[in-house]
């Protein structure tokens, strides 16, 4: 992928999300310009097998785009600089 033809978007790994991914708890990532959340979903479960059941599934897994809940079905365009975050169900009481 060239520069022209990808941007790189900051990824942040919260709770069961960070411990599926390595631990890690942010990744800055290249991906193409026509990216978008759910393509994003498919390459974060690629990149992280452990991951892969939990990001595909809507339900166990909210992303924020830029500190705003993505709605279950919701599609939305990634831009460059663009910060999504990947939260599963928090539980407690």
């Amino acid at each position: 992928m060239s520069s022209n033809d990808s941007i790189l978007v900051k990824v942040l790994f919260f709770a069961s999300a960070r411990e599926a991914a390595d631990n890690l708890s942010s990744l800055d990532l290249q991906v193409s310009t026509s990216c978008d959340t759910t393509q994003l979903r498919m390459i974060l479960a690629k990149k992280y097998p452990r991951l892969a059941a939990t990001v595909m599934d809507e339900e166990s897994l909210t992303l924020a785009l830029n500190e705003e809940y993505v709605l279950s079905g919701q599609i939305l365009p990634l831009k460059a600089g663009d910060t999504v975050a990947l939260i599963p169900p928090i539980s407690g009481g």
